[in-house]
């Protein structure tokens, strides 16, 4: 199933208090689980005014429909398309 890298433009989102995080978090699951199981949350990284999220789907619609139903901005959908790392160069 594709992966996708979410870009969120969040002003302020590094200075979000570890309740706020906990608040948009349960959002983001009970909109998940009321999508269904084919949409999976991965992780999301948090920096000074954006949110990076990874999310496993299968079409970029459905990421599109958990932001509207949760009301987050989303405001680039990235298909994964190859992963790399360190080992990458090991080959």
């Amino acid at each position: 199933m594709p992966k996708y890298v979410i870009e969120r433009s969040i002003p302020g989102a590094g200075k979000l208090t570890a309740q706020q995080l906990q608040g948009i978090s349960q959002k983001s699951c009970g909109v998940l689980r009321n999508l269904g199981p084919q949409i999976q949350w991965v992780h999301s990284y948090v920096t000074g005014d954006k949110i990076y999220c990874v999310y496993i789907a299968p079409n970029e619609e459905l990421v599109r429909e958990h932001a509207r139903q949760g009301g987050f901005p989303a405001d680039r959908v990235s298909e994964v398309k190859s992963v790399i790392d360190p080992t990458t160069a090991e080959a």
